[in-house]
């Protein structure tokens, strides 16, 4: 499902300082992604936290509001667009609820993505969110969590494992969120490993840069922590250097997107041209959402619009040639078995140090009460967005006054600002 010409062009204009023939921002996409929180209620408290001092406090902003920024999603950035249902932790809110969000949510044309440190994401609540529409479940998962009886990442792949079968069969993709910082960038090459390994049932790693914003206590993150170290660790994996320029989502300082085929733990670049990728977008203009389908589904969808496209056959072809020559032999020996990986990067910007060409060509937005919001400038003002009283519309027609505060604490608010 491919956004109005419009809304691509609209993108597309936003992206100009940064634009090149294989961003996919502005061409198939209108955005990364776009994270509607639905509570700011959370059962962990992380050694690096987004979420406010306040966030424990703040009342659940009411289901007609939540549908009312829904529905700007959808103005703003077009169907097909990835939609995050978040917090704190989205299960914390009455499920009824949350299952009426995913299903309002994927009514419109949109996916909506769990995402949830997992707790309260049980194997019955998923198949329920499934049923409802759920696109993608994401499960954060590591050692800023500090979950009790575990002592390492390593440990914590225990979790990992009951995550990953709780979605099973499900036609989820499972995603794995994980603060990357100083105490576990020694355990990386390990990880990626492990999740080379589950390619079978994961489908994106999302590596998170330790930031100083929120209510975290681990502050900023020493040079170690870097786009280009997580680039080092994942090449030492695969054992060859990997072709990172190919696929651009958005500032190149923001993100790193590489897409690998697994054959028996050994890593492929699944694209490696960034001139046929930015052939392949201008005949698949729907590339942008492929992800929710079939290896197959993928495979057949490509291959078709490349023969109706003469002038592609032989970047095609040459494409093939150079994958069968590099994994041939693997894929035999594995007897045909290929997983699909997508490792992510996200450089989060510390909350005083905004760079605001990066906010201006944003990937990662937020949708408030006033419009859509870059989640490094949200997290930098969280306060300014979630403690601001709104007047909603309900379904009957009258007007409530959500006050996000609960009086007890807005009036020991006031006194201490009076001093």
């Amino acid at each position: 499902m491919r956004p109005a010409t419009g809304l691509l062009e609209n993108t597309r204009k936003r992206m100009s300082a940064i634009d090149t023939p294989n961003q996919v921002l502005g061409r198939t996409q209108t955005i990364g992604c776009v994270a509607v929180e639905i509570t700011q209620k959370c059962n962990l408290d992380c050694t690096l936290c987004y979420l406010s001092e306040h966030s424990q406090q703040v009342e659940d902003i009411p289901l007609e509001e939540v549908f009312r920024r829904i529905d700007a999603v959808l103005a703003e950035f077009g169907p097909g667009t990835h939609v995050q249902i978040t917090g704190g932790d989205p299960t914390l809110r009455k499920h009824s609820e949350l299952i009426e969000i995913v299903r309002y949510t994927r009514s419109l044309g949109l996916y909506p993505a769990l995402f949830t440190n997992g707790i309260g994401a049980t194997r019955k609540l998923l198949k329920q969110l499934a049923a409802a529409g759920l696109a993608d479940v994401a499960f954060h998962v590591d050692m800023t969590q500090e979950r009790k009886g575990y002592a390492s990442e390593a440990e914590l792949n225990a979790i990992r494992l009951e995550y990953i079968e709780r979605a099973r069969g499900l036609g989820l993709m499972v995603i794995f969120n994980t603060t990357i910082h100083d105490n576990n960038i020694h355990e990386l090459q390990s990880l990626i490993r492990f999740f080379a390994a589950h390619a079978d049932e994961v489908g994106l790693v999302s590596f998170n840069l330790q930031a100083a914003t929120g209510r975290g206590v681990l502050g900023s993150r020493e040079d170690e922590i870097s786009q280009a170290s997580i680039r080092r660790h994942i090449e030492a994996v695969s054992g060859a250097p990997l072709p990172w320029e190919v696929v651009r989502i958005g500032h190149s300082r923001c993100h790193d997107y590489m897409p690998v085929l697994v054959v028996d733990g050994q890593m492929y670049p699944a694209m490696d041209d960034p001139s046929f990728f930015a052939q392949l977008m201008a005949i698949s203009p729907s590339i942008g959402t492929d992800r929710h389908l079939s290896r197959t589904s993928i495979a057949a969808k490509y291959i078709l619009n490349v023969l109706a496209h003469p002038s592609i056959w032989w970047p095609a072809a040459t494409f093939i040639g150079r994958h069968i020559k590099r994994m041939g032999p693997a894929v035999l020996k594995a007897r045909g078995k290929v997983g699909k990986l997508t490792f992510f990067a996200q450089n989060f910007m510390d909350a005083r140090e905004l760079d605001h060409e990066r906010i201006d060509a944003c990937s990662f937005m937020v949708m408030t009460a006033d419009g859509p919001v870059s989640m490094c400038e949200h997290n930098a003002s969280r306060d300014d967005y979630i403690l601001k009283p709104l007047d909603v519309r309900l379904a009957d027609g009258t007007v409530k006054r959500y006050e996000p505060l609960p009086i007890k604490v807005r009036t020991e608010k006031v006194k201490v600002a009076a001093g």
